[in-house]
């Protein structure tokens, strides 16, 4: 792997992040109410995509929020398979995350939208000087990082 010296124009731009998602309704609700992300556009697809068993039917959602994006990917066939990791050690994307003022009353509004709080996930409780963290799994199990970084804190 090579520094990166700053001296030559990374070619790339972010794009989005994508998630299978087992029930669209349920994590429209999640996403769009509860963190406020709003529907940009969706496709439906019924043809045959790299990576998925035939036949291949899906919904294709992509949210926005603060010019980040999030595709919501919902297959009617061949289904959805698997698990999204559990710990944060785990191979591969383990959170999002977003800043809230408060992060105990942003994490039980997500709860009201099919969110459910991570158990002892709650960092920094003892110290309101300190980076406070606590960890919502969205209806799926996606985790969802919230974080408050005190003032003068580097961030």
């Amino acid at each position: 792997m090579t520094e990166n010296t700053g001296t030559t124009a990374s070619p790339y731009r972010t794009s989005h992040v994508g998630l299978c998602v087992s029930d669209l309704g349920k994590s429209l609700r999640f996403y769009c109410e509860g963190l406020g992300f709003a529907k940009i556009m969706e496709y439906d697809l019924d043809e045959q995509i790299p990576e998925v068993d035939a036949p291949c039917s899906l919904t294709s959602t992509f949210l926005q929020k603060d010019g980040f994006r999030v595709e919501l990917l919902s297959y009617r066939q061949p289904g959805v398979i698997g698990a999204p990791p559990t710990r944060r050690n785990h191979l591969g994307m383990t959170h999002l995350s977003f800043f809230a003022d408060d992060i105990d009353a942003a994490a039980e509004a997500l709860s009201e939208f099919g969110g459910t709080l991570v158990p002892d996930t709650r960092a920094g409780l003892g110290d309101p000087d300190a980076p406070q963290f606590v960890f919502v799994a969205d209806p799926d199990g996606n985790r969802i990082e919230l974080m408050h970084i005190p003032a003068g804190t580097p961030w």
